[in-house]
Order: structure tokens, then C-alpha cells, then sequence
């Protein structure tokens, strides 16, 4: 094969960087990255000491107003957009209701059912669920290769109750926490269907300032769901339940959440999400060793096909 010179030599073009999506992690990124999958570990079990004394939708309250007072601040000290029509609004408070209310109320009753390991895994199917509920609203219909991943990772939490249901313990406790932790998981999905299309306007609505406004409707909502099933505003002195408070409002919520949008621009939407498919493995990890969680060989297999299923899904987009 013949090379024909070039007529006349040339600058020699620059290298171009890497994208977010094929670089190479930096050192800031392994934290970025540890830091949301910690934050959301420990986040499982700091919900678990949540229930008892003040009722699930009065700490919820607590937990939003807090979290949205941060959300707001960091807005406004930053200069992004935080007065919009009210259309907009009724977006804001949709996402708010679904994802920053009854999404955490439901789990935060879950937990008084099953250890808090079980419920990240329970959530952590939120990446299959997103896909089918788009289907079924957007008629988006499901490739088969998202099909067979959700089938697998539904195989999986099949198979991580197993025991339970073989050594007759799925009883109708067990069978309530499943049930109230799936409900939570889809209102996160509908919830993200909402929160999707905002994002494709962020232009216009920047997702700290929608997010915000989305917490600030989430608190009034369990607010307003408080007062009508007349639940006392009380407080529990209980030093758990101020540190789990102040961790799931701060660190959960506000940390966590700044963390993972920056490694999102730094590395990629695609692998920074790997973070949904890691945390409940240390979940279970953190539920092992402070709630005495008993493994199996068949949980493994269950939460290897989990993963297996959040990885497929996530690959195929």
C-alpha cells in the first residue's frame, strides 16, 4: 500500500482530553465517589432510627426543613434561579410529594418491618423500575436486553427473601415491609419521571434550585399529612435519633447529593450512577454488623443478581 506524502508539513493537532464518560479517575473523583456511596450506606440504617417517638411524617419535617433550608442557602449563594411560574411549581411540588416525602415516608414504615441493609436493596431496583414505569407512561417500550435484566434483578429479591419464605418467617410483617419498601420505590420512579423532564430544561431550571423547591414542598407535604392524621410535633431526646437526624438531613440529603452532581460532571452520568449498584452491598455490610443480618448462600446469589440486573440495565442505556 502506497503512503503519499504530505504536500506541505503541519502543526501537529492537540491531544484531545478525555470525556467525562472514558477519563481517567483523578484522586478527587475516588472520593467523590466513595463519599456518595458511604453517605448512602450509613443513610439506610440512619433511617432505622428514625421511627418511635415522633412520628415518621413529623421527622420527615424536621429532616426536609433542615435539608431544604441548606438547599435553598446554597441556590441563592451561588446565583442560581429560584423564582419561576407557577406551572413550574406544580412540577417542583410533584417531584417534592413523590420523591422528598412519600418515597422516604413509606420506607421509614418499611424499616419498622425489615433490617435497613434489605431496604437499600429493595430500593436500589429504582434504575429498573424507572425503565418500565417510562414504558408505561411514555409508551418508551423496553428492549429485551432491559427485560431480562429486570427480570433478573427481580429474580434476585426473590431470592434474598427465600429463606424466609421456605423456613415459614415471610410472614405478614415481612410481607408488609416488602410490600410498603416496593410502593416507596415506585413513588421514587414517578418521581423521576418528573425529575427527568426538568433536567432535560436545566438551562432554564437548574436542579439545585428544582430540588430545593422539591424539598421545601416535600416538607409541607408531611407537614400537611401530619396534621391531618393528627400526629404531634414532639421531639425525642434520644441521641440516636438527633444524629441520625442530622446525618440523614445533611450528609444524606445535601452532602451526598453535591458529591454525586459533581462527579457526574467530572466522570460521566453513566459511571458515576455505578454508585446505586455499590451501596447496598455495604449497606448489608453496615446492617451485618450492627443488626446482626444473617447471610446466605442463596442472599449472595440474590444480591449478586441484583447487581447483575442494576448493572445490565445500566450498561444497555
Amino acid at each position: 500500500m502506497s503512503v503519499q506524502p504530505p504536500i506541505a508539513p503541519e502543526p501537529a493537532a492537540p491531544t484531545p482530553a478525555a470525556s467525562p464518560a472514558t477519563g481517567a479517575f483523578a484522586p478527587i473523583d475516588y472520593g467523590l465517589y466513595a463519599l456518595t456511596v458511604m453517605a448512602w450506606s450509613f443513610s439506610w440504617y440512619a433511617l432505622s432510627l428514625q421511627p418511635g417517638v415522633v412520628a415518621n411524617e413529623v421527622s420527615l419535617v424536621y429532616r426536609f426543613v433542615i435539608a431544604s433550608a441548606i438547599m435553598v442557602a446554597w441556590a441563592a449563594l451561588s446565583g442560581r434561579r429560584m423564582r419561576f411560574p407557577l406551572v413550574e411549581h406544580a412540577r417542583f411540588a410533584a417531584m417534592g410529594v413523590c420523591i422528598f416525602s412519600t418515597n422516604f415516608l413509606l420506607f421509614y414504615y418499611g424499616s419498622a418491618y425489615l433490617v435497613s441493609g434489605l431496604l437499600s436493596v429493595v430500593f436500589s431496583l429504582a434504575s429498573l423500575t424507572n425503565v418500565f414505569l417510562a414504558a408505561l407512561v411514555w409508551r418508551d417500550l423496553p428492549t429485551r436486553h432491559t427485560v431480562l435484566a429486570g427480570a433478573i434483578g427481580f429474580a434476585g429479591i426473590a431470592l434474598m427473601f427465600w429463606p424466609k419464605i421456605t423456613e415459614g418467617g415471610f410472614d405478614d410483617q415481612v410481607a408488609t415491609g416488602l410490600a410498603l419498601c416496593i410502593a416507596g420505590t415506585l413513588c421514587f420512579s414517578a418521581g423521576s419521571l418528573i425529575s427527568a423532564q426538568l433536567s432535560r430544561r436545566r438551562a432554564e431550571i437548574p436542579m439545585v434550585s428544582a430540588n430545593a423547591w422539591g424539598m421545601v414542598y416535600g416538607a409541607l407535604w408531611c407537614a400537611f399529612l401530619a396534621l391531618v392524621l393528627g400526629k404531634p410535633f414532639n421531639w425525642d431526646p434520644r441521641f440516636d435519633y438527633l444524629w441520625s437526624l442530622i446525618f440523614l438531613a445533611v450528609v444524606s440529603t445535601v452532602v451526598a447529593f453535591a458529591a454525586y452532581l459533581t462527579l457526574v460532571g467530572r466522570i460521566g452520568s453513566g459511571r458515576a450512577g455505578y454508585a446505586t449498584v455499590v451501596f447496598p452491598i455495604f449497606a448489608l455490610l453496615i446492617s451485618t454488623a450492627l443488626e446482626g443480618y444473617q447471610w446466605t448462600l442463596t442472599a449472595i446469589a440474590g444480591l449478586a443478581l441484583v447487581i447483575a440486573g442494576n448493572v445490565l440495565v445500566m450498561r444497555g442505556r
